[in-house]
């Protein structure tokens, strides 16, 4: 897939901070116009500790089956230190090089991250949906910013993550007596959309099916790159 740079990535945490405050300007909060989803996919980044080369992945599934329908992988040597809150910064890289290889187009793509429930409300979701020009979706298993109150023990139970007096994201229950999962929009996406969709790809476990699958690919990728077979 096509895309274009929004920037260039030799930056330092400092620049990256004020760029992530210029990108939050440009940021759009609602689906485009007649939306339908036909394909989602997820991606997700896998490394080891220490080293300095991450191996990314996207799978695109079919929206209706929740069955692959293409992917890509790639293994790119990190640019930029991790800093919590630009993380965007040194896997989006990563990920770029993997949309480029990509063969077919998402509709929407959640990412295994933050959106808007981030300091400077521009996540990964919200960077890389803008990077790639598609809707996209944050999807994290742990909270950045905020706090939520109680929420039921029934899958769809939610409540709203709010971060200094503003609705970031939400707490969505996504099987029934399991941790919830942390959404938030990302680039053309809204809340409401962004969870609906959520929930209609995790129809059996807390995570949805386009990290599950994602998270799968960007393993094995990373396995088979550290222990490769051995020739006959």
């Amino acid at each position: 897939m096509k895309y274009e740079p929004l920037h260039g990535w030799d930056l330092t945490p400092k620049q990256a901070v004020a760029l992530q405050r210029e990108l939050r300007e440009r940021l759009v909060l609602r689906p485009p116009r007649g939306l339908k989803v036909e394909r989602v996919a997820g991606a997700d980044i896998s490394m080891s500790r220490g080293a300095d080369t991450a191996y990314g992945g996207i799978v695109v599934l079919d929206a209706g089956t929740l069955k692959p329908v293409a992917q890509a992988s790639a293994a790119v040597k990190l640019g930029f230190p991790y800093v919590p809150g630009l993380l965007s910064f040194r896997e989006l890289p990563v990920l770029a090089e993997v949309w480029r290889r990509l063969e077919v187009r998402p509709d929407v793509l959640i990412f295994d991250g933050q959106g808007t429930a981030h300091p400077r409300r521009l996540g990964l979701a919200c960077h890389g949906g803008m990077l790639f020009g598609v809707p996209s979706i944050g999807c994290a298993k742990s909270l950045l910013v905020g706090g939520h109150g109680p929420l039921g023990q029934e899958r769809g139970s939610m409540a709203e993550i709010v971060h200094q007096g503003e609705v970031v994201g939400m707490a969505v229950r996504t099987r029934r007596g399991v941790l919830p999962v942390y959404v938030s929009p990302g680039h053309l996406m809204d809340l409401p959309t962004a969870v609906e969709l959520v929930l209609r790809v995790a129809p059996r476990y807390r995570e949805p099916e386009t990290t599950r699958f994602a998270h799968r690919l960007v393993n094995d990728v990373r396995r088979s790159a550290l222990d490769p077979e051995p020739s006959p």
